[in-house]
C-alpha cells in the first residue's frame, strides 16, 4: 500500500464573521432553559430582536424547552437569509461551560449531515468550544465506504463581535484537526493500518510539520537491545517499528518534555489469546501512539516554547510459530529481565522500551498514554482515563484534563501491589497474575522505567479511547481523540508554568 497521510480536511470549513448573511442553510442558536420559557443566545448585534422573538415564540410554541443537548427546528423567519433555525438545549445559563457548548455544538453538528452549511451563535458564549465540538461533531470515518455515504456539515461560520475571537478560533481549528487525526488513525482498520504503514504515515505528517523523524525497522530494534518492542512484534508477519519525532522550539533554554503512546495496531492477545467476541475493537490499540503523534504535530503547528520529543512504539500483537511465549524472558531496552507470563499484557513491554529510550533524552517531564488494561474500564467506566505517576504531576495533569472535558482522573501506585509484580527467574514479571488492582500495577510496572528526577505522568485511555457504543456529544462511535486535548493542554500549561 502507498503511504498517505489522513485526508485533510477532517472537519468542516471553519470561518468567523460578525453578521449572518446569506451563506448558510441553517442557523444554529442556543437555548437556555428558565422558569418563564427558553430563552436564545444570539450575542449582541448579531439578530435583530424582533427577529429573535420570533424565533423563541416559535420555539416554544413546538414545545423547545432548552435542555441540554436537546435539538428543535423550525422554520426560518423571513427576514433570515438561511431556510431553518436549529435550536440547541445548553440548560440553565448559569450552568453552561465550555465543555457544554462543546456538546452541544457537536450535537447540532452530527445532526446537521446531508447541509452544506451552517451558521451560529454558539460562538458568541465561546468561539474555540463552539468551533471544537461542531468540527468533532461533524467529524466521519467514511473514505473505505463505496455506497450510501451521507456527506457530513461541510462549512461552518461562527458568528461573533469579539475582536479576540480570530485568534481563539486560530488555536480551536488546530486542536480540533488534531483530535481528529488522532480519531482517523483509530478508525483505520489494521489491515491498512500496520506497524510500518503506521510509521510511514507518521513520518508524512511529522516532515509536513517540520519534525526531525527517525524509525528504527525490526532488524535495528533487534539489534538495538529493544527486547520488549520486538519480542511482542515477533509474531506478526508484519514487523514492529519505533518512530521518533522531535520538535525544537529553537529556546536555549527551552523545558524538555517526552510523550510516549503504545501503538499496537491489532491485539489478538498473541499467545494469551483473546476471545473472539469484540475483538474487532482491538484496531483502537494504538490510540495512544495516534493521541501522541497528533500532540506533538500540533505542538509545532502552535509554535509551543518548549522541546517534545515523541518515542513511539509500533507492534502488532499475534499468535504464530515466531511469537512470544507465556513463560519467556526477555531483556527490555536498558537491561532490565521481565518473565512473560501473559502475552496479552503487551502494552507495558512495549512502552517500558519506549520510555527508557525517552528518558536517555533528560526530559523534566514524561506523559506516557496507551490503551492499556481492561482494569481501567472496571474501574473507571468507559468515559474516564486513570492518571498514574509522580503525585504532583499526576494531579497536575489529571486537573487540567478535567477542565479540557476529558475527564482523567488521579489514581494512586499502592505500594503493596509492587510485590506482586516479582518474578522467579526475572527481574520483574509482567503480570501480578491476580485480578486485583490491575490498572494500578500496570502503573507499577511502568514505574520501574522511569528515572526518580523526571515528573511523570501514565494516562490510561483503554475505555475513553474507543467508543463501542452510540454518539454522544461531539463524540461519533469508533476513536474518540482522547487524550489529544489533554496533552497539548499540559504542554501548553508547562510552557507558561514550567
Amino acid at each position: 500500500m502507498s503511504s498517505q497521510t489522513p485526508p485533510r480536511p477532517l472537519g468542516p470549513e471553519l470561518t468567523l464573521a460578525d453578521n449572518l448573511d446569506d451563506a448558510a442553510d441553517v442557523l444554529v442558536i442556543g437555548l437556555h432553559t428558565g422558569e418563564d420559557g427558553p430563552s436564545a443566545v444570539v450575542g449582541d448585534d448579531i439578530l435583530d430582536a424582533a427577529v429573535v422573538d420570533d424565533i423563541v415564540a416559535a420555539l416554544r410554541a413546538v414545545g423547545a424547552k432548552g435542555k441540554a443537548e436537546e435539538l428543535t427546528r423550525i422554520a426560518a423567519p423571513a427576514a433570515l437569509p438561511v431556510d431553518s433555525v436549529l435550536a440547541v438545549g445548553l440548560g440553565k445559563a448559569d450552568d453552561v461551560t465550555p465543555e457544554q457548548i462543546r456538546k452541544s455544538a457537536g450535537v447540532a453538528a452530527r445532526s446537521l449531515a446531508g447541509v452544506e452549511a451552517a451558521a451560529t451563535t454558539l460562538s458568541t458564549l465561546d468561539v474555540g468550544a463552539a468551533a471544537e465540538g461542531f468540527y468533532l461533531g461533524a467529524y466521519t470515518f467514511s473514505k473505505l465506504k463505496t455506497k450510501d455515504v451521507t456527506t457530513p456539515l461541510q462549512r461552518v461560520v461562527l458568528l461573533s463581535t469579539d475582536k479576540s475571537a480570530a485568534g481563539a478560533l486560530t488555536r480551536s481549528a488546530a486542536i480540533a484537526e488534531a483530535v481528529a487525526t488522532a480519531r482517523e488513525f483509530v478508525n483505520t482498520p489494521p489491515s491498512h493500518l500496520y506497524p510500518a504503514e503506521f510509521a510511514s504515515q507518521a513520518e508524512a505528517l511529522g516532515k509536513a510539520a517540520g519534525l526531525a523523524v527517525e524509525i528504527l525497522d525490526d532488524k535495528a530494534l533487534e539489534q538495538g537491545g529493544y527486547g520488549g518492542i520486538f519480542g511482542v512484534g515477533k509474531g506478526s508477519s508484519r514487523l514492529p517499528r519505533l518512530v521518533r519525532l522531535t520538535y525544537s522550539s529553537g529556546k536555549d533554554d527551552a523545558t524538555k518534555v517526552a510523550l510516549v503512546g503504545k501503538g499496537i495496531t491489532f491485539d489478538t492477545g498473541g499467545i494469551s489469546i483473546k476471545p473472539a467476541a469484540n475483538m474487532e475493537n482491538m484496531t483502537s490499540d494504538m490510540a495512544g501512539a495516534a493521541a501522541v503523534i497528533a500532540t506533538i504535530v500540533l505542538a509545532a503547528k502552535l509554535e509551543l516554547p518548549l522541546d517534545v520529543i515523541a518515542t513511539v512504539p509500533m507492534a502488532e500483537n499475534m499468535p504464530s510459530d515466531t511469537a512470544q511465549r507465556p513463560g519467556d524472558v526477555l531483556t527490555q531496552f536498558g537491561g532490565t529481565t521481565v518473565e512473560v507470563i501473559n502475552t496479552d499484557a503487551e502494552g507495558r513491554l512495549i512502552l517500558a522500551d519506549a520510555i527508557v529510550r525517552a528518558c536517555i533524552d533528560s526530559p523534566a517531564y514524561l506523559i506516557d498514554t496507551a490503551t492499556l488494561t481492561g482494569a481501567q474500564q472496571i474501574a473507571l467506566g468507559n468515559r474516564t482515563p486513570g492518571v498514574m505517576g509522580t503525585e504532583e504531576f499526576r494531579d497536575r495533569v489529571a486537573r487540567i484534563s478535567q477542565e479540557t472535558g476529558e475527564n482523567g482522573w488521579p489514581m494512586p501506585l499502592p505500594a503493596e501491589l509492587r510485590a506482586d509484580l516479582n518474578s522467579k527467574v526475572a527481574d520483574l514479571a509482567n503480570v501480578t497474575n491476580h485480578r486485583y488492582g490491575g490498572m494500578l500495577s500496570a502503573g507499577l510496572f511502568l514505574k520501574e522505567f522511569v528515572p526518580d528526577d523526571v515528573a511523570w505522568a501514565h494516562i490510561d485511555i483503554a475505555g475513553p479511547a474507543y467508543n463501542t457504543g452510540g454518539p454522544f456529544g461531539y463524540i461519533g462511535k469508533g476513536g474518540t481523540g482522547v487524550p489529544v486535548r489533554t496533552l497539548i493542554a499540559v504542554l501548553e500549561d508547562i510552557a507558561a508554568n514550567g
